[in-house]
């Protein structure tokens, strides 16, 4: 209890250290890649890199005697899928619970950077469209694709700017990305092969060169409140004098991020009542199926407070109120960058998901530093704050250093995945992630052409931004040959969420392990039970024991393999349905991952 309570107290000290902002977009002209060198996971995720972190050996185990382990071997058994299955081919939970996101694993998208199909280097609609089938084929049988069943797409509208986060046109396609009518096309082909398409929402500010900015310049303008105006210089930060206006009176206005993106003025209704306008045009017109919303905790200050501030969560309300009415099933997913106390204000009756930072580095943190201490208090801390699975979780995204750049090895790349892809909430993988792609700031090189084939693949012309280095020898058609890769690693898993509720909705119940390197859980429903076992550390785990005091088993209880090697041993289960000292496989591989099933009796 001793040690609970200081690890408790130091989850709550590295929770006020991860609260952070999210990187200022800037706006660059292409250039030569510079070399990234891999970091590692720290709790301000915009730092700079430093040197190459090395692979942390499994802790030393302590001179204390192993606990003794009754081997009792398993019957044979084949794993079966537990796979509600929707018309379109979506696995579906069967409890009539839980909203059809709970289902989903989601894949984020930069347009730019996923596939040119016309050869000027910029990614496009028609080229996600021609490489969905790398997504989802849309046929369960199949083991080809990849299993996501949710896109999001990084901003597509009309912008000046390459990522696209200072919208100049919420109604039209970016020209560099297609037209209207492509996205419609988008829509169908996504929907006919089971998968659901969101898209970056900017509600807190435009361009500076949107027609609703240009127009507010004017003092007289009927406009001029859908901004923050001064006509004197405010102390603070985020001011920003109006350049080249020589209109008496032209002040200052407010912009956070950047001086090109002003912010909305959310105490004007006006300006309300024309982001309603935008968001029912792409939910009725568009068919759209929801939208992540960008940096959501800015959209209105109070009294100097520049975040989560009760207008900002009254607003949310209303908005809540108001797409839910035009579609009761559309998803919005919030980015609050906060701790998990601040973000969980959101949720409910405001969003309906917003992404877990927390939970992003600790997950990091256990496979970088092969201790799991921290990642189950997090993991305990989210149960008891959110509803039931109502929290988006990844590894890193396009503000942040890439995965495989915050780790250092593909092992540990396949630790962070086994992680995100086996706990609760809605998964989000940043595009390339699954390959390993690497990247660190600035925020272009975060966001490179994604690596299709040894010579880049991502377009017959000149990229709008150079590959990383490594991509003759890390890309997608060399890995999906690899039965080991990472790539594959990623397929096993989705695939094996996809079939398995319990990994998608199911209960979740840490497991007591007696050496450090290894982390165990359950996650069950009333049809299975699943024992997730994983090596954190780069040295074989065959000295391990785990122990359940209270569980769901019966006696008798035999495993089955959904997920690693080796003869496979039953548990000894206690009166309270748990487990004496346990040991399922003999040896768990570095960076090996058990997941096993056991059935439950109806």
């Amino acid at each position: 209890m001793k040690n609970r309570r200081l690890a408790i107290c130091g989850w709550l000290l590295l929770s006020l250290l991860l609260t952070g902002c999210p990187a200022t977009e800037t706006t660059l002209a292409p250039t030569t890649p510079v070399t990234e060198t891999p970091i590692a996971p720290t709790v301000t995720p915009t730092s700079a890199p430093t040197s190459r972190p090395t692979a942390t050996p499994a802790p030393t185990p302590t001179a204390r005697p192993t606990t003794p382990v009754n081997f009792i071997p398993a019957e044979t058994r084949t794993a079966g899928p537990i796979l509600p299955v929707g018309f379109d081919g979506v696995p579906l939970s069967n409890r009539g619970d839980m909203p059809w996101w709970n289902d989903a694993v989601f894949y984020e998208v930069f347009v730019r950077s996923f596939y040119d199909s016309d050869g000027d280097g910029v990614g496009d609609l028609q080229g996600l469209i021609q490489k969905l089938d790398y997504l989802n084929d849309g046929d369960p049988t199949t083991d080809e694709d990849l299993g996501i069943t949710g896109i999001w797409l990084m901003p597509i509208h009309q912008s000046p700017s390459y990522h696209g986060y200072d919208v100049t046109d919420y109604y039209t396609v970016d020209d560099e990305y297609g037209t209207n009518a492509d996205f419609q096309q988008l829509m169908t082909e996504a929907h006919a092969r089971g998968i659901r398409v969101i898209i970056d929402l900017v509600l807190n500010h435009t361009s500076t060169q949107h027609p609703w900015f240009q127009e507010s310049r004017d003092p007289n303008s009927l406009r001029r409140d859908w901004y923050i105006w001064s006509n004197e210089r405010p102390t603070g930060e985020g001011w920003h004098q109006d350049p080249g206006n020589a209109l008496p009176g032209s002040g200052y206005y407010y912009g956070y991020f950047w001086d090109q993106m002003p912010d909305l003025n959310y105490e004007n209704p006006e300006v309300t009542a024309a982001m309603q306008d935008v968001i029912r045009f792409w939910l009725e017109d568009m068919g759209v199926d929801g939208f992540r919303l960008d940096a959501i905790k800015h959209l209105i200050e109070e009294n100097g407070v520049l975040e989560n501030t009760p207008g900002t969560l009254a607003w949310f309300e209303g908005f809540y109120v108001f797409y839910k009415d035009i579609n009761p099933d559309a998803l919005t997913v919030g980015e609050v960058w906060s701790n998990t106390e601040q973000v969980v204000a959101y949720i409910g009756d405001k969003v309906d998901l917003a992404f877990e930072f927390d939970l992003a580095e600790a997950m990091l943190k256990a496979a970088f530093n092969a201790r799991p201490l921290m990642l189950q208090v997090a993991q305990e801390k989210i149960i008891a704050s959110y509803p039931p699975g109502q929290y988006a979780t990844f590894l890193a995204n396009h503000d942040q250093a890439r995965t495989r750049s915050q780790l250092a090895n593909d092992g540990q790349a396949k630790v962070a995945a086994t992680l995100q892809l086996t706990f609760g909430g809605v998964p989000f993988i940043y595009y390339g992630e699954e390959i390993g792609m690497s990247g660190a700031k600035p925020d272009e090189n975060i966001r490179r052409p994604l690596q299709w084939t040894a010579d880049g693949g991502f377009t017959t012309g000149t990229p709008w931004r150079d590959y990383y280095e490594d991509y003759r020898e890390r890309h997608i058609a060399g890995q999906s040959a690899e039965p080991d890769s990472l790539l594959n690693h990623y397929h096993t898993l989705i695939r094996l969420r996809n079939q398995h509720e319990a990994l998608r909705t199911g209960a979740w119940q840490p497991i007591e392990s007696d050496r450090m390197q290894v982390y165990s859980m359950l996650r069950s429903t009333e049809d299975e039970i699943l024992l997730i076992a994983v090596n954190l550390s780069g040295r074989p785990a065959d000295d391990y024991s785990l122990s359940l005091e209270v569980g769901p088993f019966t006696p008798g209880a035999q495993p089955a393999a959904l997920l690693g090697e080796g003869e496979l041993y039953a548990p000894e289960i206690n009166v309270a349905g748990g487990f004496f000292p346990y040991r399922p496989v003999e040896v768990i591989p570095p960076y090996g991952s058990v997941v096993l099933q056991f059935l439950r009796e109806n």
